[in-house]
């Protein structure tokens, strides 16, 4: 299982590259910077939490891992 501070690292650059991916496709659709930068800001926020609670849930779960062998 991850330590708690892996989990944290994992979460951290898992959202920013997801949130710079969301102000990228806003801005497209968008051509709205402001929009854009609240929208990735809310995205930021609210998704680090929910994958971090995703992420230790999982470890809990030992499904689909193979013991040594």
């Amino acid at each position: 299982m991850d330590t708690h501070k892996r989990s944290i690292a994992k979460t951290f650059t898992f959202r920013i590259i997801a949130t710079i991916t969301t102000i990228i496709l806003v801005l497209i659709f968008t051509r709205n910077l402001a929009l854009a930068g609240t929208i990735g800001v809310l995205d930021l926020s609210s998704k680090l939490i929910i994958y971090y609670l995703h992420e230790r849930a999982w470890g809990k779960v030992s499904w689909g891992l193979k013991r040594g062998s």
